[in-house]
Parts: C-alpha cells; structure tokens; sequence
C-alpha cells in the first residue's frame, strides 16, 4: 500500500522531507494551498521559524484547514513543527495549532551557533540515529497519554501521541530514513 504524504512548503526543508518520504515508500508532495492537503494520508510540518510558520499559515489558510486534517490524518512535526504542534509554549501566550498536549521550550538548547550532533535512542526506531539538532526547542513535560520516544540530556527530544509523531532535531537532514519510515507506517496504521 503506497500513502501521499504532503510537506508543508511555506519555510524549511522542504526538499529533504520529500526525499526521505520517497525513500521510505511514500508517495511526496509539496503543499503550499489548503487544496492540495484533499488527497493526502499525512503531513510533515518541517524545522524553520514557527512564529513566521504561523503567519504564513495564517496568510495562506491553511492553518484552520491544517487543524481540520489533524482530526483524522498523521502529522509529523521537526523542530519548528514540533511547536506549532504544542498545547503548551514557554514564553507564548496560548498554542499555535495545539495538536499534542506537550508543554515546549523554544530554542532551548541555545541560539544557532550553538547546534549539534549527538546519538539518540529512538524507541521503535532506532538505537543509534544521529540527531541534527538547530536552535531545538525541547519538551519539558507531557500529559499522559504521550508515549516518549527519545532523550536527551535529560529533555525530551521526541514523542508520539496517537498519530501524532514530533521531534525536536532534524531526521531529514541526516540520509537516514529510519525515522520516516517510522512515520510512514504510523501514517499506513491510521489510514
């Protein structure tokens, strides 16, 4: 079974995502108008800055339409999209699109020539995937049906709540695919 799986193309890598979807047996698709989310199975919200990610959505209607999807479809969210994706943001009065109910710090491992690379745990996925980690937020806490799937430090760097799949680093930037193939079968299980 092939699914369609849309990035959102507003900011970010976009390119990558699509790459690493392909690769892992996806069908890839840029998504830049609430149209072209009709057909899809899932979505990526890639890394880039939230709050201007916010404002381009906002701009282009695909906020309210992104929120309709969540109801029944898979979503992953990197680094920015992990925020967007919070019930809870440090600093921020209210979420953006509130999906997992996380509670976030934003840029939390320092600003951008503070980024690094370390080897994460991935439960279901991987016990050595490298994660490219660029001004990451982190998870301070979860509620508790959020299932924590990595750390780091001591933070929580990734977890899963029903379709719902974030991480605070960027797996599309690494050649390694395993966790996309991860989300692309969470995205089979939901469809």
């Amino acid at each position: 079974m092939t699914v369609k799986i849309g990035v959102l193309a507003l900011q970010g890598a976009v390119s990558e995502h699509m790459d690493a979807l392909t690769d892992s047996g996806a069908q890839a698709v840029a998504v830049k108008h609430i149209d072209e989310l009709n057909d899809l199975d899932g979505l990526v919200l890639p890394g880039g800055e939230s709050t201007t990610m916010r404002r381009l959505m906002d701009r282009t209607g695909l906020f309210e339409a992104i929120k309709s999807f969540a109801a029944s479809k898979a979503i992953f969210g990197t680094c920015a999209g992990l925020i967007l994706m919070a019930q809870k943001i440090e600093g921020r009065q209210g979420p953006h699109l509130g999906l997992l109910d996380i509670d976030v710090k934003r840029n939390a491992f320092g600003r951008q020539v503070d980024s690094f690379e370390a080897q994460l745990k991935i439960e279901h996925v991987a016990d050595d995937f490298d994660g490219v980690f660029i001004r990451a937020p982190y998870i301070k806490s979860v509620g508790p049906d959020v299932e924590i799937l990595s750390t780091y430090d001591g933070h929580i760097v990734a977890c899963r709540q029903e379709h719902f799949l974030t991480c605070a680093f960027h797996p599309e930037l690494t050649g390694d695919t395993r966790f996309h193939r991860y989300f692309v079968h969470l995205v089979m299980e939901n469809k």
